[in-house]
């Protein structure tokens, strides 16, 4: 099941978008057999996110699910405090490109101007908008613990998240992140090029549906690095289930934000990192 949205976009401009996957011709040697076959491969595209008209970020990105990647990419750096601050979300394809037209409150776009303005002059960054050491780790609102995080609900999203992603088992090129149940009920599942990208779209699409984030947790596919870590956390979720590694800065932040991490899922296996205490059915695994 998938939520649904209610933010007002452009609906227009979509299916001028380019596709999310191409097939090209190509030749394979296999066993000592050469063979010409087409292969699919993953699009990326330049994605450009214009606040107020005026362009903040560019990006390559999957050109799909643009309107819940603006949004989710707006809370999650926290450009935007609350999806209300967000009044509209144009979606423009042209000849280089796709801008993301998005409109925002005054007071949050008087915000990014001062963060744009601390920018000026310099030739780039590790993290998009960020300035100095003390911006990486902005202040965060402590979690409240997960209610009703189980194991079971665990291994039953790892079970269904393979046959929801399309798009990586058409190009094998892609990562994706999801929104859960704390049944394991794939609420939401999104894919990208880009890790980042995939769990912003996932954000997004829970705040224009103004999903309870206490509700669930989010699966990714990806190893859990501490801006992933960093996104969730911003996003009020307080369980975050990696299917690769995380890093020690990813395990520090979900300590001190009161989040459970768990990484290396893949079927019934898992480490718990951080908060095992909220974790239904531990016992029970033998752990």
């Amino acid at each position: 099941m998938d939520l649904m949205n209610d933010l007002p976009l452009n609906d227009d401009s979509l299916p001028s978008l380019p596709p999310s996957a191409v097939s090209r011709q190509v030749v394979r040697m296999r066993g000592g057999t050469l063979q010409s076959l087409q292969d699919s491969m993953v699009n990326e595209v330049p994605i450009a996110l214009v606040y107020n008209e005026i362009s903040h970020a560019v990006m390559m990105a999957t050109p799909d699910d643009l309107e819940d990647f603006a949004l989710g990419f707006s809370l999650s750096e926290g450009i935007i405090e609350k999806p209300g601050e967000c009044y509209g979300i144009d979606v423009v394809n042209g000849a280089d490109g796709v801008e993301v037209q998005v409109e925002i409150a005054s007071g949050a776009f008087m915000r990014l101007k001062e963060r744009r303005r601390s920018l000026t002059g310099r030739t780039g960054c590790g993290l998009c908008g960020v300035d100095s050491l003390q911006q990486v780790c902005r202040p965060l609102a402590p979690l409240a613990p997960s209610q009703g995080f189980h194991t079971a609900g665990v291994r039953a999203a790892l079970g269904a998240i393979g046959a929801r992603q399309q798009l990586t088992r058409l190009t094998g090129a892609a990562h994706a992140a999801a929104w859960c149940g704390m049944d394991g009920d794939l609420r939401v599942v999104r894919e990208d090029v880009g890790r980042h990208n995939a769990l912003d779209k996932v954000i997004g699409a829970m705040a224009r549906s103004a999903a309870n984030p206490r509700d669930g947790f989010l699966l990714i596919t990806s190893r859990v690095s501490f801006e992933m870590a960093q996104k969730a956390i911003s996003a009020g979720v307080a369980a975050l289930v990696g299917m690769s590694a995380p890093t020690l800065a990813a395990v520090e932040l979900a300590d001190a934000a009161g989040m459970t991490l768990l990484a290396f899922a893949r079927g019934a296996d898992f480490v718990c990192y951080t908060h095992p205490q909220h974790l239904l059915g531990l016992e029970n695994d033998g752990a």
